[in-house]
């Protein structure tokens, strides 16, 4: 059989973005310095291995801190006034990129697809994209969960940022099937350059690094610090608790 030929096309943006879909950046500064000169409201810290839920109106700041060490986290949204309207991880990687920068908005589900919130501030932004393609805050991934780890392992487990979410959620009378795709936060992925697989790399983060956004809708949000920790070791392996740490979350209200 002849060898198929095929033809070299220009890779092309599938999504010509509407200028009504992108940031004013000097708005989204002027918002952020605004809340931050205002009031905190709330502080929480999402112990390691677990994960905690809290609200925002539309306009207050959260910023998500790491306090004692490297971790990576899962992060879960909803519209607080209609819960059946959620983050929307695939479209948010449609609309802007695989893993997210200052000024990207974190869109909702369909039939919905509006911004749910918006990125304004990221101490790790000079990381960029590594020589291997890595780089941080990634909505490709989905989050670990147990179902795949006894696939993988064949062992019967609780303790995935899945579980976590699924258990802190029943407080706002969510189920299971209401845990979604989440914003990865911190953690350092890409794609293999020749197999296309996805791929981990240790978090860049550190003790002292944050990241800021301002909700565009009033919120409810779930936030696990993942059992993997910094995402040193491949999911299976033992994971020792000196690799995982807690998040601090602050809330600023204009």
């Amino acid at each position: 059989m002849m060898d198929r030929k095929f033809q070299k096309f220009q890779p092309k943006i599938c999504y010509d973005i509407p200028i009504s879909f992108l940031t004013d950046k000097d708005e989204c500064d002027g918002n952020r310095r605004r809340a931050i000169e205002g009031k905190l409201v709330q502080t929480l810290i999402v112990p390691k291995k677990s994960a905690r839920t809290w609200t925002m109106q539309r306009g207050d700041l959260c910023r998500i801190s790491l306090i004692e060490g490297s971790q990576v986290g899962d992060l879960n949204l909803w519209n607080l006034d209609n819960t059946h309207e959620h983050f929307y991880s695939g479209k948010t990687r449609q609309l802007h990129s695989s893993h997210l920068k200052v000024y990207d908005k974190l869109w909702s589900c369909l039939p919905y697809l509006q911004p749910m919130a918006t990125f304004v501030y990221d101490s790790l932004s000079d990381y960029g994209i590594d020589s291997d393609g890595g780089s941080l805050h990634d909505v490709i991934g989905t989050r670990c969960d147990d179902y795949t780890y006894k696939l993988i392992t064949g062992k019967e487990r609780f303790g995935s940022c899945h579980s976590y979410l699924r258990e802190a959620i029943k407080e706002h009378n969510l189920k299971e099937a209401d845990v979604h795709d989440v914003w990865n936060i911190f953690m350092c992925t890409g794609f293999t350059k020749d197999t296309n697989q996805y791929f981990c790399k240790p978090s860049p983060a550190q003790k002292g690094d944050s990241i800021e956004f301002i909700a565009e809708m009033n919120l409810l949000l779930a936030l696990s610090a993942c059992p993997q920790g910094d995402v040193s070791l491949q999911v299976g392996q033992f994971v020792p608790d000196s690799l995982c740490h807690p998040f601090l979350v602050e809330i600023y209200r204009p």
